[in-house]
C-alpha cells in the first residue's frame, strides 16, 4: 500500500484531505506543521507528500527546501496545496522543486489525478 504524508496547519482541512485519500486506499499519515512534516517524512519516508504553502513557522518552501537537502527524502513528490492561485506563486512553487501544484478549493477529482499521476497511476493496493 503507498503511503502519503498530508502536511496541513488547518485540521478540517487536514482530517478531509486524509480521509479522502484513505478512502481511495492510501495509507495516510498526517502533520499539523512543516517542522513535524519534515520529521514525519524522514521518519516514515512516504510515498508522496501533499503539502501545504502557508503554514506558520515553517512554510511549505521551507519543507520542501528541508527535504531537498535530505538524501533520504530529497526524490519524494511533493505536490504542493495552497489558496493562492497567482500565477508567479505557482511558478515559484514549481520552481523551488515541487511536482505539482493545486489551489484551494481544489475538485476532488483534481487531487485524485495528480497523486496517481505521481505515484504511477493504478490503484495504491496495486502498488
Amino acid at each position: 500500500m503507498q503511503t502519503v504524508l498530508v502536511i496541513e496547519d488547518e485540521a478540517p482541512i487536514r482530517n478531509n484531505l486524509s480521509r479522502l485519500l484513505s478512502a481511495e486506499g492510501y495509507d495516510v499519515i498526517a502533520a499539523a506543521d512543516g517542522a513535524g512534516g519534515i520529521a514525519t517524512a524522514r521518519d516514515r519516508r512516504p510515498d508522496l507528500i501533499v503539502c501545504d504553502i502557508r503554514m506558520p513557522q515553517v512554510d511549505g518552501y521551507k519543507v520542501l527546501a528541508a527535504l531537498r537537502d535530505d538524501p533520504g527524502t530529497a526524490a519524494i513528490p511533493l505536490i504542493f496545496l495552497t489558496a493562492s492561485a497567482d500565477r508567479d506563486e505557482r511558478q515559484r512553487g514549481l520552481e523551488s522543486g515541487a511536482h505539482d501544484y493545486l489551489t484551494k478549493p481544489f475538485r476532488v477529482q483534481d487531487l485524485l489525478e495528480v497523486v496517481r499521476k505521481h505515484l504511477g497511476g493504478g490503484t495504491p493496493e496495486a502498488r
